[in-house]
């Protein structure tokens, strides 16, 4: 059945098929040549989307509105505290209206309990598509870029030794959307994924069945453990981070006991040192260095971030392509 991008919400990659990430990783690819090549990229010539931001950014804003431009576009950034939604506007007037100033709407709503909410909110009254730049479940633009940095390293997935790791944070309580969205999508291609975590930081029984049975479906492996060492020993990849414990605590605050009594989940260079020879660091940024990361990591000769953090723009422009001007 062909795909149908134009007009394509965004919202969570498990609602898009194997084939249609494949054609998204594709165009990735040659928009990234193309800028490497300074080609131009008309694409999206005069057309607008608007970027909603419940909270703080630096690589998804900027992905954003650097990709809009270089496809010819513009790109609105809206701080949504100094919208009327401050003021209590709801969610099918905001759609209804950006809508019929533009070709595209994004928001970022990390809020627990309220953003992916939000996020349908939108999708249900806009007439033009939604793109999710990360909500409290799902962040597909990060999970998009991770896929297609592990494309350009590794070559063939299938098999691949990924690990996905809590690690101790000192900052704000963060969301569960990158671990969630990573753990859902990888065993889609095959990838032997391993998520581990301390007791009280569990992602909610949903997603893990959901990624057991994409796992099932797609020759992929998952593996669940409360044991850091086995999560980093003989991997190819990779990536400890933190997120806080929504599924056990729902309030905003993080519980102290419970963070400091796993200070010891750190990605140091002896984890690295019991990984495979050629494993790779990743990391969706910003990093807690010296609390989820030492320097030695990140800094070192493993660590791919920069390259990961730079998917972020070809893959965004490639989203976008696809969903506001694509067939």
């Amino acid at each position: 059945m062909q795909s149908i991008f134009n007009g394509k919400h965004f919202i969570s990659l498990q609602e898009w098929s194997k084939d249609e990430i494949d054609t998204l990783l594709e165009v990735s690819l040659d928009l990234k040549k193309d800028f490497a090549m300074g080609n131009p990229t008309p694409y999206l010539l005069y057309k607008t989307i608007f970027l909603m931001f419940f909270e703080q950014s630096t690589r998804t804003r900027n992905s954003m509105e650097a990709g809009i431009a270089q496809l010819g576009g513009h790109g609105t950034f809206l701080d949504t505290s100094t919208m009327q939604i401050a003021h209590g506007e709801v969610a099918k007037d905001t759609a209804v209206i950006l809508s019929r100033y533009g070709h595209g709407i994004a928001c970022r709503n990390c809020f627990w309990g309220v953003g992916n909410k939000y996020l349908r909110d939108l999708e249900k009254w806009a007439s033009v598509p939604v793109m999710n730049l990360q909500c409290d479940f799902y962040h597909p633009m990060q999970g998009i870029a991770d896929l297609m940095t592990l494309r350009e390293k590794t070559g063939s997935l299938k098999g691949v030794k990924v690990s996905i790791i809590w690690a101790y944070a000192t900052s704000h309580k963060k969301p569960l959307s990158v671990p969630l969205t990573q753990l859902l999508l990888f065993p889609r291609y095959g990838m032997d994924v391993t998520l581990a975590y301390p007791e009280g930081y569990a992602l909610p029984d949903w997603a893990i069945q959901q990624a057991k049975d994409n796992a099932d479906t797609h020759g992929g492996k998952i593996t669940v453990t409360n044991d850091m060492e086995k999560a980093y020993r003989g991997m190819h990849v990779v990536i400890p981070k933190n997120w806080g414990s929504w599924v056990t605590d729902m309030s905003d605050e993080e519980r102290d006991k419970l963070l400091e009594a796993n200070k010891g989940w750190k990605c140091t260079q002896k984890m690295i040192d019991i990984a495979d020879k050629d494993v790779m660091y990743m990391h969706a940024l910003p990093a807690d260095r010296n609390n989820e990361v030492e320097d030695s990591v990140i800094d070192g000769p493993h660590s791919i971030v920069y390259d990961e953090a730079e998917n972020r723009l070809h893959t965004a422009k490639a989203v976008m392509t696809l969903t506001m001007g694509g067939k």
